[in-house]
């Protein structure tokens, strides 16, 4: 298969925006001052093996052979995610299709399963792909994600190697130890964050337990019932220890951080990864970084000094720019098959 030269080693190289001084400028002006992209989705369902459903939400033209993206979002996120929208809106422009996926319970409703999801869910990951593909099997298909989403996503790549399903992907501030990122949000400022994680997944667990309660699945709730009470949680060492891991069959967190981390994948990757990365975000250590000796030779490390946890703003203040959403269309269209 032919494909496009390289163009795209940086022509126009990420400057953060002087306005937006240091990494927590940077992560929170998106989610706090961006107004939403105007941009509709048509919705799809798709009913999983074993009875839950993830929702998936298309943008772009319908055309069955356009190139497509999954776009997969962060932890409490969702395809309404303001740098999922960007992306989608940057992708139809430039004629290309996406999808943006609902990890389970995102979507708007609540899935019908005790599990959820989690930093590892790549059999979740594994299914959409598969899905994708059967429904567009002429169209090239791509993979971005980001924070999490990033995670879940090398984790499959590093998993099922040439037989990912995907022509090539990108990542978006990884946490790729998820032990260090739990150790590095509890530090500082950056605990304002995991208190807002806290607040929304502990939530999440509580609005479960009643559903099951009114809807009378006594099973479901006892589940959720066994796992203690949530309230009081404040670290991710403790939702992962008394939620995550023994609902989704890990022996504890540190069971869980182990197999999960996308960090361990890395070397096995067998298609072309972009992996971009800001030495100061404020969730990862950046003595957590891969090295060299840790990649695999498919993949390309873009680590910027400045950046924030998915963040990467630049221009002026009163037109911000999204390095995102050029660099990554720009990347995966050269890596697109001649037409």
């Amino acid at each position: 298969m032919t494909h496009r030269p390289d163009t795209t080693v940086n022509d126009a190289p990420f400057r953060p925006a002087w306005w937006l001084p240091g990494a927590h400028l940077q992560t929170l002006w998106g989610p706090l001052c961006r107004r939403p992209p105007p941009l509709a989705h048509r919705r799809e369902r798709l009913w999983l093996a074993d009875g839950d459903f993830l929702d998936l939400d298309w943008h772009g033209p319908d055309d069955p052979a356009a190139p497509q993206v999954l776009v997969l979002h962060g932890l409490t996120g969702s395809s309404r995610s303001l740098y999922v929208l960007g992306l989608q809106q940057a992708l139809a422009a430039r004629g290309w299709t996406s999808v943006a996926l609902n990890w389970r319970g995102c979507s708007g409703e609540p899935n019908r399963l005790p599990r959820a999801y989690h930093s590892g869910s790549s059999d979740d990951l594994a299914a959409v792909i598969a899905h994708l593909g059967a429904k567009r099997p002429l169209a090239p298909l791509y993979a971005v994600g980001y924070s999490l989403g990033g995670n879940v996503l090398l984790k499959h790549l590093g998993e099922s190697g040439a037989d990912c399903g995907l022509q090539a992907a990108v990542a978006v501030s990884v946490p790729f130890r998820l032990d260090q990122c739990a150790d590095r949000i509890a530090l500082g400022f950056s605990r304002l964050y995991q208190a807002h994680f806290m607040r929304e997944m502990c939530a999440y667990v509580q609005d479960k337990r009643r559903l099951f309660a009114e809807q009378g699945h006594a099973e479901h709730l006892a589940a959720l019932e066994r796992l203690g009470p949530v309230q009081g949680l404040r670290t991710f060492w403790e939702f992962d220890g008394r939620v995550t891991a023994p609902l989704h069959g890990f022996r504890d967190a540190h069971d869980y951080y182990r197999r999960a981390s996308s960090y361990y994948f890395l070397g096995a990757i067998r298609v072309p990864t972009l992996i971009i990365q800001a030495a100061d975000d404020p969730f990862v250590f950046s003595h957590g970084l891969p090295q060299s000796d840790t990649l695999s030779t498919q993949c390309s490390l873009e680590l910027h000094a400045q950046g924030g946890h998915v963040g990467f703003i630049e221009g002026p203040p009163g037109k911000p720019e999204y390095y995102l959403e050029r660099r990554i269309p720009a990347w995966l269209e050269d890596r697109a098959p001649l037409p």
